[in-house]
């Protein structure tokens, strides 16, 4: 590994931003005073209108979204959401995990939403996009205002995340299991913590997230695990052990995606992928390749996600022989779309 390697980042560098018409790449010099650090976090607020995102791909098991932050310090090399940083003029790359765009009005929107005359009872995912449990979260606590406020209405929402801090909001979790209200999600990528740390250096480990599975399970909460994304000769011979443990922990359903590069994410990841695993990095490369048909940010619907030929194929019956083997009967409960008050809570009274 290189000296001036960015250890605790993901990306190891910054990358054009396809909207803008110039970009400077800082290069590290050979005085170490003068040496570009890994940056620090940045905080940018911004006021929507509106909080709530529609979705109509046929490849995502839900409708609407929430997003309380846009960019993620958990640092994923991998995250697909990277190139979106570049619709706020930001790189897709150290950027994106340190320039952190956040919503604190996104509770007052929600409930705005609820509000409505025109809204009517429908799950709603917390992230889809970047981690609503990221690291800052601990200090902002926009997540947990908008639990507040699902709480408070009885509107279904699904939380997907790769941080145990979602345990500290238990007692609200806890609330809405009991209503049939809330699905969570745990994100599991590797068990192997060398791997972990740098693919993925800001999230929990892969133990911790076993133990926040069978700790949500212990207090009543639907919980279910997701091998995403899985990339080929890296992270995919570890899907058995992943669903085998998770299940055992109390997970309830296992899903998975495909790796996939779109944007600059194709130059971030195999930046990352050849500074990291020089030995195996063509092989990787070449599997990418191969189960996007030579396109590793194919955005047809029905493939990005799955991929195909033969290499994608083995991938997927390994995923669907370990979920058979480990989940048998077993499946998240429906949501409850009968508990929804307009006026809130105060309608009780």
């Amino acid at each position: 590994m290189k000296e001036d390697y960015q250890k605790g980042r993901g990306a190891q560098k910054n990358t054009a931003n396809r909207f803008s018409k110039t970009f400077y790449e800082f290069e590290p010099t050979d005085h170490e005073d003068e040496r570009i650090n890994a940056p620090s976090t940045r905080i940018y607020k911004e006021s929507p209108k509106k909080i709530i995102s529609s979705n109509k791909s046929p490849d995502i098991p839900f409708n609407y979204s929430i997003n309380p932050y846009q960019g993620c310090e958990h640092g994923c090399i991998y995250c697909y959401a990277r190139p979106t940083h570049e619709y706020w003029g930001f790189s897709a790359g150290w950027d994106f995990e340190s320039k952190i765009v956040v919503k604190e009005n996104a509770a007052r929107l929600l409930e705005n939403q609820f509000l409505s005359k025109n809204w009517k009872p429908t799950p709603i995912m917390l992230s889809g996009n970047t981690d609503c449990y990221q690291p800052l979260e601990k200090k902002l606590e926009i997540t947990r205002s908008l639990l507040k406020v699902f709480m408070k209405y009885g509107n279904p929402v699904g939380i997907i995340t790769k941080n145990s801090l979602i345990l500290r909001d238990l007692d609200i979790l806890k609330d809405l299991a009991k209503e049939g209200l809330v699905h969570v999600v745990i994100s599991i990528t590797t068990l192997d913590e060398n791997l972990r740390r740098l693919m993925e250096p800001r999230t929990a480990s892969g133990k911790k997230k076993l133990e926040t599975i069978q700790q949500l399970t212990s207090a009543g909460i639907p919980v279910g695990v997701m091998t995403a994304p899985i990339i080929p000769a890296l992270n995919s011979p570890e899907i058995p052990e992943i669903l085998k443990q998770s299940s055992a922990q109390g997970a309830l359903m296992a899903g998975f995606t495909l790796v996939r590069l779109n944007g600059a994410l194709e130059t971030l990841f195999k930046d990352w992928l050849e500074k990291n695993f020089p030995d195996k990095a063509d092989k990787v490369w070449n599997q990418i390749m191969d189960i996007h048909g030579g396109n590793p940010g194919d955005s047809r619907f029905g493939t990005r996600m799955r991929g195909e030929g033969k290499i994608a194929e083995s991938i997927t019956q390994l995923f669907k022989i370990s979920r058979a083997r480990y989940f048998k009967n077993k499946k998240l409960p429906p949501f409850n779309l009968d508990r929804f008050r307009k006026g809130g809570n105060l309608t009780l009274f």
